[in-house]
């Protein structure tokens, strides 16, 4: 999350002088909480249809839906405070609302097009579908007595 933040911060200073005061890091450190918050909504719901009894392939498909829509409400909810924040202010409070306004437009792109995809390919490796106790996804963490196994190769679940 920290690297497209970085490298827009880049693009921006250089094209319309954008720079970062304290005001404006505070801002970005706000956004990547909720960028990492985000995460971890996702993360639990999968885990949510794991518990559920479902396959993880299956798990990450319906925890993206449902993690999705409070992601986006999470985030609409953000840049809405930083929009009016934005008008209603001056100085270095503008700076602070316009740098979380930008990171909590980059964190619905994260989530999109980085956190979705790269959650689904995991959830078709053998290694994360065995459940290790390394995944996050293991039967014991997730407080189920038995261990699933991979889904079989026609995608059953």
């Amino acid at each position: 999350c920290a690297l497209p933040i970085y490298l827009i911060f880049i693009v921006l200073g250089r094209e319309i002088k954008f720079t970062l005061t304290l005001a404006g890091i505070t801002g970005a450190i706000v956004a990547i909480g909720i960028t990492a918050d985000s995460f971890v909504v996702y993360f639990e719901r999968l885990r949510d249809e794991l518990r559920e009894g479902k396959r993880l392939r299956t798990a990450a498909d319906h925890g993206w839906v449902r993690a999705r829509r409070t992601i986006l409400a999470a985030d609409f909810v953000s840049l809405l405070a930083a929009v009016v924040l934005y008008y209603l202010s001056v100085g270095s409070v503008r700076g602070f609302a316009f740098t979380l306004g930008l990171t909590t437009v980059i964190d619905v792109a994260v989530a999109i097009l980085f956190t979705r995809p790269l959650v689904a390919i995991l959830a078709g490796n053998r290694w994360m579908n065995r459940g290790s106790s390394m995944t996050g996804v293991s039967p014991a963490r997730l407080g189920l007595a038995v261990a699933r196994h991979a889904p079989s190769a026609d995608g059953a679940s």
